[in-house]
């Protein structure tokens, strides 16, 4: 998935809405955007969402963020929208494979009560949110076979940390941050799992999103999550393949293929190895769905 935009769990405008706005994936946020008065509608609001939107016959795919496990929030959000069958829970403030085990441990009593499938929804930590969950990142590796894929976050760990900020001067984020990020793309990495990037709180600056999604991509994150819909557009265009890098990964592949049993092939008057192979394969594969 190129796109993930958070939508509000309480607003059932807003949820039929984002269906339009292109993303490849919504999140159905239980979360941060809900005020606790209102989790108890954001819950209803959200299982009748999954049950009007699940059977569309083209929709994006569709993940819950539901609040972190050690609130008490967390099971009641699991019943009100596993009925539903989401494609995913995103799980904020994980802390390494444990919280991960946990909660695919709930899920698979959740899937069995509703007549779904096991293993049927995926699960996406966010695994950055505090110091604990950082040190925690290389226990996600065969935490779960839900792991559908690592993302990091910044709001929530400059809390943690007490930082002024998370971004420096040039817009970048800082010291910090930077540690985080590139920690989790080696998480995800080392998980064998898809790494998607944070989100960019400036909705308004889509040449800063812009920007910020081609460094990513550069680094081997391949989407990005979105808080407003005007930010899906930029994310999708930048983590898109062109034609022409499908078309070198095609060749790449097709060259390796005819030549079995070799290290080294020539494609286009390079010399190119395994590595190479592997990064034109990991390339095609994305174009064939994600997370």
């Amino acid at each position: 998935m190129r796109s993930l935009l958070f939508v509000p769990g309480d607003s059932a405008r807003k949820l039929d809405k984002a269906l339009d706005s292109g993303a490849d994936a919504l999140i159905l946020d239980l979360e941060d955007s809900v005020a606790m008065a209102e989790k108890p509608a954001a819950r209803a609001a959200t299982a009748g969402f999954l049950a009007r939107a699940r059977d569309l016959p083209a929709r994006p795919r569709l993940y819950v963020r539901i609040n972190a496990l050690e609130t008490g929030l967390a099971d009641d959000d699991l019943a009100a929208v596993m009925p539903a069958s989401p494609d995913g829970i995103v799980l904020p403030k994980a802390a390494g494979g444990p919280d991960v085990a946990a909660l695919g441990a709930r899920l698979a009593v959740h899937e069995a009560e509703a007549g779904l499938a096991d293993c049927a929804t995926r699960i996406l930590p966010i695994a950055t949110e505090t110091a604990q969950a950082v040190f925690a990142l290389g226990t996600l590796a065969g935490s779960s076979p839900r792991l559908a894929g690592v993302t990091w976050g910044a709001e929530d760990l400059s809390a943690d940390l007490g930082a002024e900020t998370n971004r420096g001067e040039d817009g970048g984020w800082s010291a910090p941050f930077r540690l985080a990020r590139n920690l989790a793309l080696l998480a995800a990495a080392a998980a064998e799992v898809d790494a998607i990037d944070t989100i960019n709180a400036a909705f308004r600056d889509l040449d800063g999103l812009a920007r910020e999604c081609r460094e990513a991509r550069r680094d081997g994150f391949v989407g990005k999550m979105a808080i407003h819909p005007a930010q899906v557009p930029v994310i999708n265009a930048a983590f898109t393949p062109s034609e022409a890098e499908l078309a070198r990964a095609r060749a790449v592949v097709a060259a390796f293929a005819q030549a079995p049993g070799t290290g080294v092939v020539g494609v286009e008057g390079q010399m190119l190895d395994r590595p190479h192979l592997r990064r034109a394969e990991r390339l095609l594969a994305r174009v064939g769905g994600g997370v």
